[in-house]
């Protein structure tokens, strides 16, 4: 299993965007959290198939119909982080 921890910075608060991360990344069996940051980002760190991480990262680049991304940081996390499921916070 792999994780990885990414930053969305543009307009992500406030238009769903971690409502939608947390539905695609359930569809992709991933597990993990996305939660708005204080600086107007939203954090994002999900483990699970290398593949399936992949996805996810390239995703979030589209993000919600209602959202702006103009960046996403994205770094691995060297030990998993235990979620049970995908959660929004």
């Amino acid at each position: 299993m792999s994780c990885v921890r990414c930053v969305v910075s543009g307009r992500v608060q406030g238009v769903w965007f971690r409502e939608t991360t947390r539905s695609r990344a359930q569809e992709l069996g991933l597990s993990g959290t996305a939660v708005n940051l204080p600086d107007g980002t939203v954090e994002v760190t999900a483990c699970g198939d290398e593949q399936a991480l992949r996805e996810l990262q390239e995703w979030l680049w589209q993000g919600s119909p209602m959202s702006r991304v103009d960046e996403v940081r994205c770094r691995e996390i060297l030990e998993p982080v235990q979620h049970n499921g995908f959660h929004t916070g």
